[in-house]
């Protein structure tokens, strides 16, 4: 749910050009793999491959290999170095340059780098995941499976549960499935396996849009781990209910029902989305994919703001698919840059690519990490504010928000697949940092904490709901980004 500070839409408080740096970034995705390509030097002078240097989490990106020359002096394209996680030598060109008597002869391939490794971050990893096992375990015998008290929140040992209905509730049986596929432990098994069958009503919830959220934390992790055909009749069934919610004309699919909006659409509805492309890929309706990516289309659109902060919410005249209002509900302000907002986005864009493959999703994906990951004022250990305009806030108080951290960690390590070696690194090392903050002391659950994992999440700042809280949405997604940095590279 996201807002936006106005100063955030000016180049002043972002350090680098997010426009100019996700263009120049995806322009360059294949190039950076060392493409070959031919100079053109109207004096024919050989050009050397640009290489870039390896930054501070280690990857240097590949050099771009140009070639030319009066005398056709091959020139090789430079290997980046320097970092942990060394860059790969650039390709030398394959074609002559244009300029000179003759042309010059193909540039060598510049030199690679060293190995790239993560076996230290892999190790802290599955570090976090084991310690987590074994204090989750205390969550199998302190509540009930029964679908009517399924613990959303605790501030202490003071816990909220809510009732089959709510959007959470499907992160509890996520959070069984993933522990379980870390552990192979049988407890964990069979848990997951309950609480995912008390939300086997939730299939048929056409009242909202949140049927993504509980099918596919609950009944997609357990499809994709033990490809059970009952759990894919669940996710085509669901898809097959989010999809009556899709309007052509506003080309989005609605997120609440209620009295205030005509046809509100938040930035959260981007991860539903891929309850509706797993339903297709499981033999559901095609016209669900498509909708996905059109309702992303659309998002792309409307929601975000030149600087690729995004909105909240934005309403839509449901008959002329016009915008009524863009807005915030859980930031402070509808101009401010609600942080789980911007996860979500981050998050849901970099999905949307993996899915459909169109390339316009990658490139806003990369677009909302340069100004997620450069923000200025991004709190050093990178858990970020609640929302990033508090600190330009004296009334508000700078809370973090571990469950906008989780999130776009997870985000951040999935993106860093689609990238250049250069971007791959940097995201991977805010990320890593992102999570090892969230298991320091600082932000990991000790004894208490009603079995939740972190602590410091904020659920909807203006309604006073949620403040400074474990959260279970929180748990999913740190857990969820420690097993993606557990299968980084060795």
């Amino acid at each position: 749910m996201t807002s936006h500070w106005r100063i955030f839409g000016q180049s002043s408080r972002f350090r680098t050009s997010g426009v100019a740096a996700s263009v120049a970034l995806a322009a360059t995705i294949v190039a950076c793999s060392g493409s070959p390509s031919a100079s053109d030097g109207s004096a024919g002078a050989p050009a050397a491959g640009a290489a870039t240097a390896g930054t501070t989490s280690g990857a240097g990106s590949a050099g771009a290999s140009t070639s030319g020359g009066s005398s056709g002096a091959p020139v090789a394209g430079g290997g980046a170095s320097g970092g942990p996680v060394a860059g790969s030598g650039g390709g030398g060109g394959d074609a002559a340059g244009a300029g000179g008597a003759s042309g010059g002869a193909a540039g060598t391939g510049g030199a690679g780098g060293a190995t790239a490794s993560y076996a230290a971050d892999i190790a802290f990893c599955k570090a976090a995941l084991d310690s987590a096992a074994v204090d989750y375990k205390g969550f199998l015998t302190a509540y009930p499976n029964d679908g009517a008290k399924i613990p959303r929140s605790a501030k202490g040992n003071t816990v909220k549960t809510v009732a089959l209905g709510d959007w959470t509730i499907g992160f509890d049986a996520g959070n069984l499935w993933l522990l379980y596929e870390h552990t192979k432990d049988d407890a964990y098994l069979k848990a997951a396996q309950a609480w995912t069958n008390t939300l086997y009503s939730q299939r048929l919830r056409t009242d909202d849009h949140d049927v993504g959220f509980i099918t596919t934390t609950s009944y997609g992790n357990g499809y994709r781990i033990t490809k059970n055909p009952d759990y894919a009749a669940v996710i085509k069934t669901a898809g097959a209910s989010l999809g009556t919610r899709f309007n052509a004309k506003v080309g989005c699919t609605k997120s609440w029902n209620n009295d205030t909006w005509s046809f509100p659409v938040i930035i959260d509805n981007m991860m539903n989305l891929e309850l509706l492309y797993r339903a297709t890929e499981l033999g559901g309706s095609a016209d669900l994919a498509a909708d996905a990516k059109q309702h992303a289309l659309t998002t792309l659109t409307n929601h975000f703001r030149p600087d690729f902060s995004s909105y909240h919410l934005v309403d839509y005249n449901p008959t002329t698919g016009a915008v009524i209002k863009k807005q915030t509900v859980q930031g402070i302000a509808d101009d401010s840059a609600w942080a789980r907002g911007q996860a979500w986005g981050l998050y849901g864009f970099t999905m949307s690519y993996r899915e459909s493959k169109d390339m316009r999703f990658l490139s806003h994906a990369l677009s909302i990490a340069e100004f997620y990951t450069k923000h200025a004022d991004f709190p050093a250990d990178n858990v970020p504010y609640f929302d990033f305009a508090t600190v330009q806030r004296e009334d508000i108080p700078n809370y973090r928000d571990a469950s906008a951290g989780a999130v776009a960690a997870g985000g951040l390590l999935e993106l860093a697949n689609y990238t250049t070696p250069e971007a791959a690194a940097r995201y991977r090392a805010f990320a890593i940092k992102t999570l090892r903050s969230l298991a320091s002391p600082d932000y990991r659950a000790a004894d208490g904490n009603g079995h939740f994992l972190l602590m410091h999440s904020v659920g909807n700042f203006p309604a006073n709901d949620e403040i400074d809280v474990a959260i279970n949405y929180a748990d999913y997604y740190y857990l969820e980004a420690l097993s993606r940095c557990k299968a980084l590279p060795q």
